[in-house]
């Protein structure tokens, strides 16, 4: 009798952990950790550009990044989880399943936001909290409110938000922004739409399904393509301004010239070919192209 009572309760133990543990990993999910790492790799070299911070600074500053892109993250799942119900891709996402309710969610974001601007703050110094969260709101009312809902450019404006790593980062080592953190700005605004379009191709039906007036969907693959090649054509010359302004020199140069003719590249094939095959090789040499492209930028600035 009593070797079944402690078998039960070692059942119930384990029932309970795991309940526990789906639910952490639900809640983690909210934060969207795979769209924060190149965030945080981004703010964690653009550091070392601007100087030589200590690793505690770099570690506090990664940590309020990461709660203000996680708090943005959890609010974003709140506002459209009308949307992630109806697509195939988000549908199973802890806010539409039923697994997190939506007042749930919101107060998680909010908490995460208001604890980033708190730690960056009072640790790092006000300028890079107050960027951070103004990333936050960027994203949560410019992008998911208004544009994502209302414009085919909308990743085009919203872009913004997710260029804000670099700000914050440079404030964080430097304590003020300057011309050469509005480079690394630029470099980020304008490689988001070949990004995020190529995306949106391989995701077109969903997003018409959900009545997202992504650019597929409102003007066509084909312009979406065409869009792709000029962004792609354009970010060559953002991407030498560091050079120009001497931020950068050889190194960087080389290779910001070599990644830009490979995103042009995949940008023309994809053009020419038009199937999902070539949008899947854009969008994933894209997120290599931005984490090399700034890792070149901290090998330049070191030697």
């Amino acid at each position: 009798m009593e070797a079944g009572v402690r078998t039960e309760r070692r059942q119930d133990a384990r029932a309970r952990a795991s309940q526990i543990s789906a639910l952490a990993r639900d809640y983690l999910s909210l934060t969207k950790p795979k769209v924060q790492s190149l965030l945080l790799f981004t703010t964690v070299t653009t550091m070392y550009v601007a100087g030589t911070p200590s690793i505690g600074r770099v570690v506090l500053t990664c940590l309020g990044g990461a709660l203000s892109a996680g708090g943005a993250g959890a609010i974003n799942h709140y506002l459209d989880r009308d949307i992630d119900a109806v697509m195939r891709r988000t549908r199973n996402r802890p806010v539409p399943a039923g697994r997190i309710s939506p007042r749930a969610a919101l107060t998680y974001g909010i908490a995460l936001g208001l604890a980033s601007f708190v730690l960056l703050a009072s640790t790092v110094n006000v300028l890079s909290a107050a960027l951070a969260m103004a990333g936050l709101l960027g994203y949560v009312l410019v992008y998911t409110l208004w544009l994502k809902r209302t414009t085919p450019q909308n990743i085009v404006i919203g872009g913004a938000a997710g260029a804000v790593p670099p700000l914050v980062a440079w404030a964080a080592t430097t304590g003020r922004l300057s011309g050469s953190a509005l480079y690394l700005f630029a470099i980020v605004f304008y490689w988001t739409p070949p990004h995020f379009w190529a995306l949106s191709l391989l995701m077109s039906d969903e997003y018409r399904r959900a009545g997202v007036p992504m650019l597929p969907v409102v003007r066509g693959e084909r312009e979406t393509r065409i869009q792709i090649v000029m962004y792609s054509l354009l970010l060559v010359p953002v991407t030498m301004l560091p050079v120009a302004g001497q931020l950068f020199g050889g190194i960087y140069a080389t290779a910001a010239l070599l990644l830009g003719g490979g995103l042009v590249t995949l940008a023309l094939e994809l053009n020419r070919r038009r199937d999902r095959l070539s949008a899947l090789r854009l969008y994933l040499f894209s997120l290599a192209y931005l984490a090399l492209l700034f890792a070149a930028m901290v090998v330049d600035a070191r030697l």
